[in-house]
């Protein structure tokens, strides 16, 4: 079973910014996708459970970029 959950991300102007969100939560365990939508800045991720927020946080600030919140279900 996974699970999806949406963030915003705010800082990301580029592809270069989609591939580093994309590397740096991706890594966390769990994770089975992350899609960027560089327009919007959501990111939504799809994981085998709920990930903590916190962890998300810190993987997007290791990318260089703001975690601004997650889209409650």
């Amino acid at each position: 079973m996974t699970t999806q959950d949406v963030y915003t991300v705010k800082g990301m102007t580029c592809g270069h910014c989609v591939s580093a969100v994309q590397a740096e939560v991706g890594g966390l365990d769990g994770v089975k996708d992350v899609e960027v939508d560089l327009a919007s800045g959501r990111v939504a991720v799809t994981s085998v459970e709920r990930l903590d927020f916190d962890q998300v946080a810190a993987a997007v600030d290791e990318a260089g970029y703001e975690l601004v919140s997650r889209d409650e279900r």
